[in-house]
């Protein structure tokens, strides 16, 4: 049965613009772009919009970009209201189930500058990246509730890159042991963030975890090792064995690393 909008505090322009949204299956929209999806001009598309507003059929996310009053989805509005981005980091682990903690934040990768802010009561962090940086992104969802996601192998490099982003080295390297990578992706990934030390590290634990598929990017990893020691874990103080062929300096330890990945959640 369609709906009804049939309030008379509700004007005609209001009804057939409420009807159009309806009809054309649109949750979230920008002002901007709104009329050229629906087919249709308003002489008052402003004066429309606000008084929806005030009469709760619409919300405001941010200034000339609104959502229907139902519509949460804090994927989709946190991909919408930046260009060139991407649910990333900590967010993605969690969505792909590479680790059950869970963030109130929601984690943003995008080539531009955005604030972070709070919208409908979730916290929004954007990670603003290099162009070259923007890759192995894939588009989850359908129709206007669609997003896009970093995919599992760009998830992994970049929380190795910006692992404050990551929900913890512990989880990081759980992850690692849990997904099934990709080899070739993972040296396209690596070559893109252009970042020795990542390479080094996730390198070194695919070795250690005598990962399947990734012969090749060891292979890869081995050949990026250069003179300068990394630690490990860059977020933990300076101690540790030295490991010359990977050039770290293991402030985690092996042992301590195959116990973190055995005590799983």
């Amino acid at each position: 049965m369609p709906r009804r909008y049939l309030s008379v505090n509700v004007s005609e322009d209001q009804q057939q613009f409420i009807k159009l949204l309806d009809e054309y299956e649109i949750d979230i929209f920008s002002i901007d772009t709104i009329e050229s999806q629906i087919h249709k001009k308003f002489q008052n598309l402003n004066e429309v919009i606000e008084n929806l507003i005030d009469k709760s059929f619409i919300s405001r996310i941010e200034r000339g970009k609104y959502c229907r009053v139902n519509f949460r989805d804090e994927l989709v509005i946190g991909t919408y209201i930046t260009k060139e981005s991407a649910v990333a980091y900590w967010t993605a682990l969690n969505r792909y189930g590479l680790t059950e903690q869970f963030s109130n934040t929601i984690f943003i990768q995008t080539t531009h500058l955005k604030k972070d802010k709070t919208i409908f009561g979730i916290p929004y962090k954007f990670v603003k990246v290099a162009k070259p940086k923007r890759t192995g992104v894939v588009k989850q969802g359908f129709g206007n509730r669609s997003y896009c996601i970093t995919d599992i192998e760009k998830t992994i490099v970049d929380c190795f890159d910006l692992p404050q982003y990551s929900g913890g080295y512990a989880e990081l390297l759980r992850a690692v042991e849990q997904a099934q990578l990709n080899g070739e992706k993972m040296i396209t990934y690596c070559k893109a963030i252009n970042n020795k030390a990542v390479t080094k590290r996730i390198g070194y634990l695919c070795e250690l975890l005598d990962k399947k598929g990734m012969k090749s990017f060891i292979k890869y990893a081995k050949s990026q090792v250069n003179p300068k020691y990394n630690l490990f874990d860059p977020q933990c103080s300076e101690k540790g064995v030295f490991v010359p062929q990977w050039r770290l300096r293991m402030n985690i330890s092996e042992n301590e690393i195959l116990d973190i990945i055995s005590k799983q959640y």
